[in-house]
């Protein structure tokens, strides 16, 4: 018997789940749910789990399998079933084929006995969730090609589980992207030759294989190929809500095992005019037509109608699953000698004592760069504002944190003197951010001036180094100005408001950002579709208006693709790190 022991955190989220890699296929979809007068949960995991087959000598490589459970409660605030609940693995369709182990940090209460294992835990979390995590190894005798399935079940007083089958195959095609020799320092204009290449390590061939590309904004493709769809022009529209632009190549063929594979003619990779820190994401799969569609996730793809894209055999040497899905993509990041100019946004207003008045000041990037903090998930900027005299703020965006005057760490966060807010991790060009305070007039002081500033996140050196412009970082708002447009309000008069297109995205903070729009510098956008965004630009005493995230660093293909893309090492945890850096 097997026992694992459980850890301090209860569950984790099915993020930790994620196979490494971008695309990983997985399938959290099971069979009919059993009876009961409860809610009905849903469990899960990959929907084919590939070994590599027992070697000769030494011990047998592993592979992982994380099960999860999907409670689909709605209530944001709910607890989620707080009863006791069991799950249950049944092994015997994949004796003589794999063998079952904890993982090591598993973090759940399971014991393996014979061809079962059961794991016991207390309550399900409203949406998805972990049950446990293991590993698999092929058994010893086990032959190339064999399969199986673990039967996965779960009970629980008043709910009802939809079972889950995860099938088990010894060998499989291992296709592993090789890694470019890219030149990464750029300018504008730079076109680089991307010759992909990937072998097959793996003991089947792969009927055809599924080649994915993701590059940021300031980057492009020029080709478009007839075997490929795209999912947006890199900087162009329709570029709503994400900072990605995807293809997806299909190149039919058998590619089989121990053979190199590559590009018959190079694709190319652009650095364009708004280009300045970018990513470019290569990445190989074995093609079906559920790996597409999983891809795609409904969202919408253009084909080209250039030449095809095809693939030739470099050296020589049963659809499965990947092998080692960790070693199917690799990435560049690059750097292009350019320049964004953030300017900010002032305004001018009147009223009287007692009366409350909304501002709407901002800043805005009249590029030509973009900025992105992709890796790091870190703000690009700090938006700085000092309350003017006679006035205090009622209400503000979430995002904006009240300091002392000197823009250190206040512990009452009402009624401060000065205020500094987060951008997004990505801001685009020609994007103009708005952030709405509420200010309550205590005393009439004719022509008083607050700062309104962009600035760099960390207070201790407050210079952008991206932008080459630091005169027009900062502008007033003006309470009771004497003349009308006589104060430096910055690039936008009062009402810049945030009811153009949006730019939202996984990945990013979405509460309490400031609105964004994209349009014309200096001109508020028209209203059209939104991206993925948070909540509306009105501010209030509670909550702050904003929008979500100007970026994504999560594929526009599915959430699933969003997961495996943490995992794989594009997307980063955001450390806000608040204290040291106001």
């Amino acid at each position: 018997m097997t026992r694992l022991s459980p850890r301090t955190a209860l569950r984790r989220t099915a993020g930790g789940l994620a196979v490494a890699g971008l695309l990983a296929a997985g399938s959290l979809a099971g069979g009919a749910p059993a009876q009961a007068d409860g809610p009905a949960f849903t469990l899960g995991g990959p929907a084919e789990t590939a070994l590599h087959p027992y070697p000769e000598t030494g011990t047998p490589q592993k592979s992982s399998l994380g099960l999860t459970v999907h409670n689909p409660d709605p209530d944001p605030e709910s607890t989620g079933y707080e009863g006791e609940v069991t799950y249950t693995l049944d092994l015997g369709g994949i004796a003589g084929i794999a063998e079952l182990s904890p993982a090591q940090d598993t973090g759940a209460d399971c014991e393996i006995t014979g061809d079962t294992a059961v794991c016991h835990d207390h309550g399900v979390h409203a949406g998805l969730s972990s049950v446990a995590d293991f590993e698999l190894a092929a058994a010893k005798g086990s032959k190339d090609g064999a399969s199986g399935t673990i039967e996965v079940t779960g009970s629980a007083d008043g709910v009802a589980f939809t079972p889950f089958a995860a099938k088990v195959t010894i060998g499989g095609p291992d296709l592993v992207m090789k890694q470019l020799p890219f030149e990464q320092r750029l300018r504008p204009g730079d076109l680089q030759p991307a010759p992909i290449t990937f072998t097959n390590e793996g003991t089947t061939a792969a009927d055809g294989v599924l080649l994915t590309l993701m590059y940021s904004r300031g980057l492009d493709i020029p080709e478009r190929y007839a075997n490929c769809e795209y999912s947006g022009e890199a900087g162009e529209e329709p570029f709503e809500g994400f900072v990605w632009a995807t293809a997806l190549c299909s190149v039919p063929g058998s590619y089989e095992p121990g053979a190199t594979y590559t590009l018959a003619a190079p694709l190319s990779v652009e650095a364009t005019d708004r280009a300045y820190h970018d990513t470019f994401v290569y990445r190989i799969d074995e093609d079906g037509a559920a790996q597409r569609s999983a891809q795609r996730a409904g969202a919408p793809f253009t084909r080209g109608t250039g030449p095809e894209l095809a693939l030739r055999k470099v050296t020589a040497a049963a659809r499965s699953a990947d092998l080692d899905p960790r070693d199917n993509q690799q990435e560049a990041d690059f750097r292009t000698e350019n320049t964004a100019n953030f300017v900010a946004v002032g305004s001018e207003t009147v009223g009287a004592a007692g009366e409350t008045v909304t501002v709407d000041i901002g800043f805005r990037n009249d590029g030509p760069a973009w900025i992105g903090n992709l890796r790091s998930g870190e703000p690009v900027a700090a938006f700085d504002f000092t309350v003017p005299e006679g006035a205090v703020v009622t209400g503000k965006p979430d995002s904006c944190q009240g300091v002392t005057a000197e823009g250190k760490y206040r512990e009452d966060r009402t009624g401060a003197p000065r205020y500094v807010c987060d951008t997004s991790m990505t801001v685009r060009d020609g994007a103009e951010v708005s952030y709405p305070f509420e200010l309550k007039i205590t005393a009439v002081v004719p022509g008083a001036e607050g700062a309104v500033r962009i600035r760099d996140p960390w207070l201790s050196d407050p210079g952008l180094p991206f932008d080459p412009k630091p005169a027009d970082n900062t502008a007033q708002l003006v309470l009771n100005g004497g003349d009308s447009g006589s104060a430096n309000t910055g690039g936008t008069s009062e009402g810049t408001t945030g009811t153009g297109s949006t730019e939202g995205g996984a990945g990013g903070d979405t509460g309490g950002q400031g609105t964004q729009t994209s349009g014309t510098p200096g001109t508020p956008s028209a209203s059209g579709t939104s991206g993925n965004t948070g909540a509306s630009g009105s501010a209030s005493t509670d909550t702050g208006g904003g929008l979500a995230s100007t970026g994504s660093v999560a594929l526009t293909a599915s959430a699933a693709g969003a997961v495996a893309l943490a995992a794989g090492g594009v997307l980063y945890a955001t450390t806000r790190r608040r204290a040291q850096r106001v």
